[in-house]
């Protein structure tokens, strides 16, 4: 790997067995030199599961095994079996189009610990079923079954990046932080229920995952190149599913294009709209008042669910929770370029952190509706700090590849807890592993609502009896 300076860095626990990352893009890439760095293996049991034959020239340089094959539903059993012969070991999985379940599964089977940073099917799925097939809800659901079915066991860790991940981490300290600057002697909850009802008290009505991008380079996009800051396939995968949202017990309106459940944990709805080009109200800290993308993602459906009140059919209290994103201005322009022509672009390219002359990837979570209207709390870093904190990283990368760190050090000191969700996690202990690389980790509150900053000569259908309902926050 690249020459590292005199730090001394921490190791967080031995891994026997091998060590898998399945896939090298960006984020696997980044992710390499944090399990180098932090613990303690066999080198020579490290191998790489990757099909791209670009992964091969990096890694036959540093020495690492290289498995040149893509995952199918028809050999990944034969591959990681082989791979995992010991029954034991670590398994990362940074893939797209190689189903998390599925391998999950698989890794428990054979003694594995496992992590992943989101729910991601086989390939084709997330755009030749239907809408309500493609949803996070649906493939969430699917890891819950599997989980009430088989607890207990090998841990797995489910949606381990920065969001889905590190944000349910930051809902709990932002909680605390609230009920400090609040005056209050709230004692920090031991259990589900009591996060639920700590929240409940607080009066919070709902969370964004608000982040603004601002990483650029010198030179213009070129035409007919998505660019973005991190995977491209991933993005545009999850831009395409249907925009999803925790839906709260206080919202008052329901959206002619949504779709609820009757079934599972009820916590979210559905548009018959792409994430993509739904676009909501939000705020953060360098920009102020800002339009964000409802991409959807499973931690607007794990927070709104972890933090119920009462039954999923009838809860006493639910926050609504969405995801709110403004990606970097290359990959705005990317997807404008996108769904203007009605055709992906053939040339995928991911801004390497050396080419990145400006900018920060400021992601946190905005918990608005209390006595101090809202809070966003987060991380700020960019990506001239991340270039100093580890090899291979722009600040986007750094924030997820930290987060799968931290995660693999939880598993490692809880191997049998079946598996989990980041909200039922120790966010303590994650953060103390993640926080030296994620920059200032702050707090700011506003006194911005939805109602604010708008254009009210058009007449736009609002509900200014609460500014901080759905109706408010959805622009378009």
């Amino acid at each position: 790997m690249a020459a590292q300076t005199h730090k001394t860095y921490p190791t967080y626990g031995r891994i026997d067995g091998p060590i898998a990352i399945i896939g090298f893009g960006s984020i696997g890439k980044a992710t390499l030199p944090l399990i180098e760095r932090h613990f303690d293996y066999d080198a020579s049991k490290l191998v790489v599961i990757d099909p791209s034959a670009e992964s091969n020239t990096f890694l036959s340089q540093h020495g690492i095994r290289h498995l040149e094959v893509g995952l199918t539903p028809e050999n990944y059993r034969e591959v990681l079996g082989e791979v995992f012969a010991e029954g034991k070991g670590f398994c990362v999985n940074l893939s797209v189009d190689v189903s998390s379940l599925d391998v999950m599964k698989l890794c428990r089977d054979l003694g594995v610990l496992y992590i992943d940073t989101v729910i991601e099917p086989w390939a084709g799925f997330y755009f030749e079923s239907e809408n309500v097939e493609r949803t996070n809800y649906a493939l969430r659901g699917g890891v819950l079954a599997e989980k009430a079915a088989n607890p207990g066991g090998p841990t797995a860790v489910s949606c381990c990046g920065a969001n889905p991940g590190m944000v349910s981490w930051f809902v709990k300290e932002a909680l605390m932080k609230l009920v400090a600057d609040l005056g209050r002697s709230d004692a920090e909850p031991q259990s589900r229920e009591g996060w639920g009802k700590l929240m409940q008290s607080l009066g919070v009505k709902g969370i964004h995952i608000a982040e603004r991008d601002t990483q650029a380079r010198r030179l213009p996009r070129p035409r007919g190149v998505f660019v973005n800051t991190w995977s491209v396939e991933g993005f545009i995968s999850e831009g395409f599913q249907p925009a999803e949202l925790g839906w709260g017990t206080h919202e008052k309106w329901f959206p002619e294009n949504g779709h609820s459940y009757d079934e599972g944990c009820q916590a979210a709805i559905w548009l018959d709209r792409p994430g993509a080009m739904t676009r909501v109200h939000t705020w953060c800290p360098t920009p102020g008042p800002q339009f964000g993308l409802l991409v959807t993602h499973n931690e607007a459906i794990s927070i709104s669910d972890y933090y119920t009140v009462g039954s999923a059919g009838n809860p006493e209290f639910r926050p609504t929770c969405h995801y709110a994103y403004h990606p970097s201005d290359d990959a705005t322009l990317s997807l404008d370029e996108m769904f203007g022509s009605g055709r992906q672009q053939t040339v995928h390219e991911i801004l390497a952190p050396d080419e990145i002359v400006e900018g920060i990837d400021e992601l946190g979570v905005l918990l608005y509706g209390h006595e101090k209207n809202a809070l966003w709390y987060g991380s700020r870093l960019s990506n001239a700090e991340a270039r100093t904190l580890a090899p291979y990283q722009n600040a986007t990368g750094m924030q997820v590849s930290s987060a799968v760190l931290a995660g693999m050090v939880w598993a490692i000191e809880n191997p049998t807890a079946g598996i989990v969700e980041t909200d039922e996690m120790d966010y303590k202990r994650c953060l103390d592993v993640q926080r030296p690389y994620l920059g200032p980790v702050e707090g700011h509150y506003t006194d911005w609502t939805p109602l604010q900053d708008r254009w009210q000569q058009f007449n736009e259908d609002i509900d200014e009896s609460d500014p901080w309902q759905f109706r408010n926050v959805l622009a378009s």
